[in-house]
């Protein structure tokens, strides 16, 4: 695979697309990126070497055809976007499960028009590991699959609407021989590129500044998102990447996560207790990240990743 040839990311204002943008134009890549507010994307033009090889396109995932433009000529699409999740849940079916697989098969079917040479998919864990097979000796790879019933009985409609999401892509591809790499993050935490994308870094926030009062019953595979963005690359520039790769840091209760952010910055006045221990969560559990070790990939330590979290929390003015 030779690199500076062109690519699309969408979602390119995103946490991990952003990141994903900084890195392939550091590589040498021509990158069209995909927004939905322009005034949002600002902080991307910024970036080093985009006023040469980057150019940003509008489109809507819900909207057949929208990414054709973009992904017209494009050796390779990284599609990392998502569509905005509600929370008031009023029709599962129609707020989460429809705008995730209709996104997903849009943007697939501009790629099946430009044939595209390969697509990486952003997909989760959360596809992988809500399965009556996730148990605490459990450990996760990459031929698990998160259950629909068993999804649909506990409400959990992110974890559904992503299952169905990555299952629809994979039939959609089959079908029209597209080349498709999947990767499957864990909690994504790390140094953001703009303030306002906090993403997964909201709960290590609200763990230090004192607005989170009670911490979720439930378990976490810190991730660094500069290794998320590298899992891409590496999926999209190794001809012998193939099917899916889980890209998770080790699984701890998010009480220890507490823990440990209470141990790191003892200087916090930290109060987070877990809530809600009646409510059904995901048992403790390990994946296995060796397929993507075989990549070339070492993650992070979770402690690295935390540290680079609240250091950039400072520089921001995130937290004093």
């Amino acid at each position: 695979m030779v690199v500076g040839k062109t690519v699309c990311v969408t979602g390119a204002s995103g946490f991990i697309a952003s990141w994903l943008v900084k890195l392939l134009l550091e590589r040498g890549y021509t990158v069209r990126g995909t927004i939905r507010n322009p005034e949002k994307a600002k902080f991307l033009l910024q970036l080093p070497g985009a006023s040469d090889h980057l150019k940003l396109f509008s489109a809507d995932l819900l909207q057949s055809g929208s990414f054709d433009e973009a992904v017209a000529g494009c050796d390779g699409v990284f599609h990392v976007a998502s569509p905005i999740m509600v929370q008031a849940i009023t029709d599962p079916q129609a707020q989460f499960i429809e705008p995730a697989v209709n996104g997903t098969l849009n943007v697939l079917a501009s790629c099946a028009k430009a044939h595209t040479w390969r697509v990486v998919l952003t997909s989760t864990v959360a596809a992988i590991n809500h399965t009556p097979k996730c148990t605490p000796d459990a450990v996760l790879d990459e031929s698990f699959w998160s259950e629909e019933d068993y999804c649909r009985e506990r409400k959990d409609w992110y974890a559904l609407s992503k299952t169905l999401a990555e299952k629809a892509a994979w039939d959609f591809v089959k079908e029209k021989g597209l080349d498709m790499v999947v990767i499957n993050p864990g909690g994504v935490f790390g140094p953001t590129l703009q303030a306002s994308e906090l993403g997964s870094n909201i709960y290590i926030l609200g763990i230090l500044n004192g607005t989170m009062k009670g911490s979720p019953n439930i378990p976490f595979g810190i991730t660094g998102v500069k290794d998320v963005a590298m899992a891409h690359v590496l999926a999209y520039e190794l001809e012998h990447a193939t099917g899916r790769y889980i890209c998770s840091g080790p699984v701890h209760p998010f009480a220890d996560v507490v823990s440990l952010v209470r141990k790191l910055y003892p200087m916090y006045d930290i109060s987070a207790k877990v809530v809600d221990k009646t409510v059904p969560t995901i048992p403790p559990h390990n994946f296995s990240s060796q397929k993507l070790r075989d990549l070339g990939l070492c993650l992070q330590p979770t402690e690295d990743v935390i540290h680079e979290t609240v250091t950039n929390f400072k520089e921001q003015g995130l937290l004093d």
